[in-house]
């Protein structure tokens, strides 16, 4: 029997129930960690010289990002093996929440890079096991949307954490400092502020982990053989099909070539000299773009099939990437960085969606963990080769590799989409009801 949840309107099952508390929980969160992130590259500038910043940032990245899609993939499993996902989401969100704050602590390189890699162990045992929940909370006509409303709230924490950022960094160093131009690294006034800011930064985490415990509700699944709906036998059935692993190779292909989103704001960083405050609007509006393009890009792959929708998404990633290291008018990258967030918005939500179309319900744990792990195993050297291309040769040749690899990945997508029901069109749904 359908549960109230499943049952009701598709617009309304995406702002109720577990949709819209894992919403609330990824709002805090990315509040939280972008009361930090963003100015990483700046915190670094007070350990280490500029030219090493980009290597710095690029280990950083590349270890972090890889040992959590790493660990998504045994996290995806594990749910699927236990058939409870809130407990692994809670622990993963608790220790994020845990270790994020001791970056106001640090005094060396390696160590901004220990807490981060630490931040995103939990990131990578929450992930896939909110991932299969959340998609479990929904009707597959509204898969997409629902993942964009929790990717929308994402990006809103994503907002409101600069901005709480800005506002402390104000008070703390006044107007002339925070928009001062001609200088990017930090001083001793700078890192003292910067330390206060990262510290406060455990108040939202707590809330985060809260949150997840007192309103996410564990949803009843099916053994391995399950009895429902005759639309969803044939998935049943595939388990995980090799255009499921044809996906994995086109998402692989892309990810080495996605590096670090602080790369962008270091290019405008170094590039016109640009303060804290500056490098925080930037970041916002970054952000604000994610928002806007968040749900109308999940309504959009709903419609025109999420496999067009993940295409559209990446030859917008390779235009800007191309595009990026040869603008000389500050505006331009603005208008860039809004372009960006088109891409995410075409493709955050559809991915995902697009995993759990390929698979049973009972596989779609392990799924998840596939989709996170084959990302991670691009991740570092996606954002490592940038930087050390970066370091070395400048930013153009590291942006084109991105672009090309971008454009590799839409063709195998293509391809393989091209050649079976999931082809470029809209995706025939599932029905299946968790």
């Amino acid at each position: 029997m359908k549960s109230d949840e499943t049952r009701s309107p598709q617009w309304k099952q995406v702002f109720q129930g577990n949709v819209f508390a894992f919403g609330l929980v990824s709002f805090f969160t990315d509040l939280s960690t972008e009361m930090i992130y963003p100015l990483l590259p700046t915190f670094f500038s007070g350990f280490v010289p500029t030219a090493a910043v980009a290597v710095y940032i690029g280990l950083m990245e590349g270890l972090a990002e890889s040992t959590a899609s790493l660990l998504k993939f045994y996290a995806g499993h594990l749910s699927d093996r236990l058939h409870r996902r809130k407990p692994l989401a809670l622990i993963g969100y608790g220790i994020s929440s845990v270790i994020r704050p001791f970056t106001a602590i640090a005094t060396a390189g390696w160590q901004v890079v220990g807490i981060r890699l630490c931040d995103r162990v939990g990131k990578g045992i929450r992930t896939a096991p909110r991932d299969a929940l959340l998609s479990e909370s929904v009707t597959t006509d509204v898969r997409g949307r629902a993942f964009s409303f929790h990717r929308l709230m994402d990006h809103a924490g994503a907002v409101a954490g600069p901005l709480a950022a800005t506002a402390f960094l104000y008070l703390m160093l006044g107007h002339a400092m925070l928009w001062q131009h001609g200088n990017s690294e930090a001083g001793p006034r700078e890192m003292i502020a910067l330390r206060w800011l990262f510290a406060l930064a455990a108040l939202p985490g707590f809330v985060a982990t809260i949150s997840l415990w007192r309103l996410v509700r564990e949803r009843p699944r099916p053994a391995r053989t399950l009895d429902v709906d005759k639309e969803d036998l044939p998935l049943q059935r595939s388990k995980l099909t090799p255009r499921f692993f044809f996906f994995l190779i086109a998402v692989t292909l892309f990810t080495l070539g996605n590096s670090s989103d602080l790369f962008l704001i270091f290019y405008a960083q170094t590039r016109f000299g640009l303060g804290l405050g500056w490098v925080i609007n930037l970041w916002v509006l970054l952000h604000l773009s994610k928002i806007a393009f968040s749900l109308p890009g999940g309504w959009m792959a709903d419609r025109i099939g999420r496999g067009s929708a993940i295409i559209a998404g990446w030859v917008i990633y390779a235009v800007v990437y191309i595009a990026m290291p040869f603008t000389s008018n500050f505006g331009t990258v603005c208008a860039l960085l809004v372009f960006y967030g088109v891409y995410y918005g075409m493709t955050e939500g559809a991915e995902r969606a697009l995993v759990a179309e390929f698979v049973a319900v009972s596989d779609r744990g392990k799924a998840y963990g596939w989709y996170h792990g084959a990302v991670g195993l691009a991740t570092l050297p996606a954002s490592l080769m940038f930087g050390v291309f970066w370091a070395n040769f400048g930013p153009k040749p590291a942006f084109f590799i991105g672009a090309l690899l971008a454009t590799a990945a839409m063709i195998v997508l293509a391809g393989s989409l091209a050649h079976g029901r999931n082809k470029l069109g809209p995706l025939h749904p599932d029905n299946s009801i968790s």
